[in-house]
């Protein structure tokens, strides 16, 4: 812990490949814009079906696989990877194992995302699981280049010069090792060996495992590592971090059918998803009150420290969409909410609003340290960080506000083409508070590429605050 309190910004700093990471974070900011964009096209056609046009490329079901893989594999697993590049040999104390392997994995990993969409629109090629709509190829190189990345910060873990493992790398093992396994279930689950009902069942393991055990525990990755460092203050306690560890890959890996109550799936696979989706309350309370213990004495600067205030807002959104995430698995809540746009708000307050929120944290406190000059401007720092902000605030509460009104709807009997015409105003809202959020992103990388081409400036990362 000593490497991310001490000296933040230049501990173990030769150990590092700053044009490495450069690379990563530049493809991963290219996702950042392209996959949250195409999810606003998206959301414009709920109100005009005919926007785009009529060719098949345009249609809803082509983009929207675009949308969803293109935020988990592009713009979160991007900028993941490339911090993971930063932050592994930080506190493993040694480079990188095998650091070339770097190079080519950035241009199979994206490559092969930039193939897997064109075909996606253009083909057609969607093997029918949500998030997991990719075409086989795409999944087998998937497969490859996760495990060959898996491999190179396994390894340089192995070989740590200190022998305790800081808490973001117990996340990083976790995310990476229970990732290569679950991409398995993606190329024995669509079409193949399983049919039925137990397909289905298959998938909420898929998808959930997505979330949980790759999204959830690298996002942790990210704020364990940046929040001590960017407030230079010890994490608040290291035995909550355990706690929340342990909960996590204890409870997650059952709350995979808590989308199928009512379905012909056993009700006691259905009851036991339901009670481990509420016993996630506990590594979600318990890495909350880590986060907002660390910031304890350091809330005074919080205004003017950029990284923290992304880190603590998306904990933020991840307390009201880990709320609603559990909570929906009841059944009572799960009859007016599952099939609304109520799970599409818990969706996008944990994958956007928490989760690559805080990839985009670590983006803000490495960039300017990767070009050894302070951020261009802070104040379109602050700009890029309310946009982003008042929009998925907006979307999330008007997305949960909508799936409660037509669900009750619903239950009330009335008809369902009646509750899509109520729906619309809160679709239109939807699409500008998604807009807000375009813009955000879109002045932080032109503020991240300002700071790359401006010359170096006095006292250029002396501090957090000052980088931010």
């Amino acid at each position: 812990m000593t490497a991310v309190t001490r000296d933040p910004g230049l501990a173990n700093d030769e150990l590092i490949n700053r044009d490495l990471i450069q690379k990563w974070l530049l493809w991963g900011f290219f996702w950042l814009m392209f996959a949250p964009t195409v999810g606003v096209f998206v959301s414009t056609k709920f109100n005009y079906p005919g926007f785009l046009g009529e060719s098949a490329w345009s249609t809803f079901g082509r983009l929207r696989p675009v949308h969803v893989n293109g935020v988990i594999w592009g713009a979160f697993s991007t900028l993941f990877i490339g911090l993971a590049y930063y932050i592994t040999p930080r506190l493993a104390g040694v480079p990188v194992w095998k650091e070339s392997w770097g190079y080519p994995l950035l241009w199979i990993w994206n490559l092969n995302l930039a193939v897997a969409f064109v075909g996606l629109t253009a083909f057609g090629t969607n093997r029918g699981w949500e998030a997991g709509e990719l075409a086989f190829p795409n999944v087998i190189v998937l497969i490859v280049a996760l495990a060959a990345i898996t491999a190179q910060l396994l390894v340089t873990i192995a070989r740590r010069r200190r022998i305790p493992l800081y808490t973001s790398l117990w996340y990083l093992i976790g995310a990476f090792v229970w990732t290569d396994i679950n991409l398995l279930l993606l190329v024995i689950g669509p079409y193949w060996t399983v049919p039925g009902i137990n397909n289905a069942a298959l998938h909420g393991l898929f998808i959930h495992y997505i979330v949980g055990l790759w999204i959830t525990p690298a996002g942790y990755v990210l704020i364990y590592y940046f929040l001590p460092a960017a407030t230079r203050n010890p994490i608040y306690s290291h035995k909550l971090s355990l706690i929340g560890f342990w909960s996590l890959a204890f409870f997650y890996p059952f709350v995979g059918i808590h989308h199928y109550l009512f379905s012909p799936i056993a009700d006691w696979a259905e009851t036991i998803a339901i009670v481990s989706s509420m016993m996630l309350i506990i590594p979600v309370w318990t890495v909350l009150q880590n986060f907002f213990g660390t910031m304890i004495g350091k809330w005074g600067e919080f205004t003017r420290n950029l990284p923290a205030k992304f880190l603590i807002m998306g904990s933020l959104m991840y307390l009201a969409g880990c709320f609603q995430g559990s909570v929906e698995a009841l059944r009572s809540i799960q009859q007016p909410t599952h099939f609304s746009d109520f799970v599409i708000a818990h969706s996008h307050l944990t994958v956007f609003g928490t989760f690559v929120v805080w990839a985009i944290a670590g983006a803000v406190y490495v960039w300017p340290r990767l070009c050894r000059r302070e951020l261009w401007s802070p104040t379109l720092g602050n700009w890029s960080f309310w946009l982003i902000t008042i929009g998925i605030s907006t979307m999330g509460l008007v997305l949960s506000a909508q799936g409660l009104q037509q669900g009750f709807m619903l239950m009330a009997g009335a008809d369902w083409v009646d509750t899509v015409v109520t729906m619309k105003p809160f679709w239109l809202v939807r699409t500008f508070s998604g807009i807000s959020m375009d813009l955000g992103i879109s002045l932080l990388v032109y503020n991240f590429m300002k700071t790359a081409l401006a010359g170096a400036s006095a006292g250029a990362v002396a501090a957090p605050a000052a980088a931010s």
